[in-house]
């Protein structure tokens, strides 16, 4: 079973989290044999290895992490990939795609530059 984590930074805002939320929701309803499960590094729950936790127990063999970073950060260079490396080893018979971050995808930059022009 295929699983995708879409992972962001977490906020003490509730709101922070609806456009997340609403991207796993359009992922849910498009693709339902797919767990979907949002995670936070921080000042939110569930972290990554909570949400990894719950797709691997539901019968996830692949799981892939898709950072909603528009930059790429030290979080997303540097503490991202120590995370998924601790998920490797705590799992080791599921794999764990990191995906790059949203913000390096020329797609989403072709979006918000037509958004930006309307």
């Amino acid at each position: 079973m295929k699983a995708v984590i879409l992972f962001g930074h977490g906020s003490r805002d509730p709101l922070w989290r609806l456009p997340m939320e609403t991207v796993a929701a359009r992922l849910r309803a498009q693709h339902p044999d797919v767990a979907v499960r949002c995670a936070y590094l921080e000042l939110d729950a569930p972290d990554l290895a909570t949400a990894a936790g719950d797709v691997v127990a539901a019968g996830a063999d692949r799981v892939t992490i898709l950072p909603m970073f528009l930059g790429t950060g030290r979080h997303a260079r540097e503490d991202l990939p120590d995370l998924v490396q601790g998920l490797q080893t705590t799992h080791p018979g599921v794999t764990f795609v990191l995906q790059k971050a949203v913000g390096e995808d020329s797609r989403v930059l072709d979006l918000i530059a037509k958004i930006a022009l309307e």
